[in-house]
């Protein structure tokens, strides 16, 4: 099969639930639209995320984009409520300090987000098949709860596990490759938090995920990829740049994938 896009996420507030779309449009910045433009952020000006508050897994969130609200559920309160990002921002980080017990502010980026790797702002990459064997080295872990612990905005199908470490290459070189009509460079492998560890819904630790983790990557580390990459095992999907020239262009599902061959 050609490799085509399967799914897209975007994570509209970072740490929270994403929203699994038709199609996405790329920023100026490189970034999609709507991923991370929002990040929750302590007195200090740091990150509330699931690396630094592991309760924030439990809160549930689903966005309507084009409205611009968040329905938002948190734990020990029966009612959900509805905010509108921009108009009713004082109404959710009211709520959200009250759960976190101490105060925090929304902050928004809309022209690159809240990204993780400041280098590189394009959209995370994985494949379903990737999804699929990760899953399979830890008893009881479906594939969505895989999907959501890694937390990838592009999902490639129609490959076999690990395709997508074909998009990245010895230390400094980018790999050029086109979804749809597209450019992306990708750039290495992204290296993973503790939240991967953590049960997506509970926050709860997945007894030795890290080192199971570390032992299964190692071993099946396909023989073709850029081992300089790795000084470690833990990593997993690919972080990308986009080019000034894709700046507006859509992704759409069903997109053909390919690696731009020199």
């Amino acid at each position: 099969m050609t490799p085509y896009l399967a799914k897209i996420f975007l994570y509209p507030v970072k740490s929270l639930d994403g929203v699994e779309v038709e199609n996405a449009t790329v920023l100026a910045s490189g970034a999609l639209h709507y991923d991370r433009e929002f990040a929750i952020f302590d007195e200090q000006g740091k990150f509330v995320n699931g690396k630094r508050h592991p309760k924030i897994h439990l809160i549930r969130a689903q966005f309507a984009l084009f409205n611009r609200t968040i329905s938002l559920q948190i734990p020990d309160r029966n009612l959900q409520q509805i905010y509108h990002l921009d108009e009713e921002r004082q109404g959710l980080e009211a709520a959200l300090s009250d759960y976190f017990e101490f105060a925090v502010t929304l902050g928004q980026n809309s022209l690159m987000g809240f990204p993780d790797d400041t280098h590189s702002l394009g959209p995370t990459v994985i494949s379903t098949g990737t999804l699929a064997e990760v899953a399979s080295w830890f008893p009881g872990l479906s594939v969505d709860e895989m999907r959501r612990r890694m937390r990838a905005n592009i999902e490639i199908g129609g490959v076999p596990a690990f395709w997508e470490d074909r998009l990245f290459s010895e230390q400094g070189d980018l790999v050029s490759f086109r979804v749809g009509d597209v450019d992306f460079l990708g750039v290495n492998p992204c290296q993973r938090c503790i939240v991967p560890t953590r049960n997506s819904y509970l926050g709860e630790a997945y007894p030795n995920f890290q080192k199971i983790f570390i032992i299964q990557r190692q071993a099946t580390l396909p023989n073709w990829v850029a081992s300089s990459s790795f000084n470690h095992f833990y990593k997993l999907s690919i972080n990308t740049q986009l080019p000034s020239s894709s700046a507006g262009k859509i992704l759409q599902i069903g997109n053909e994938v390919d690696i731009n061959v020199d």
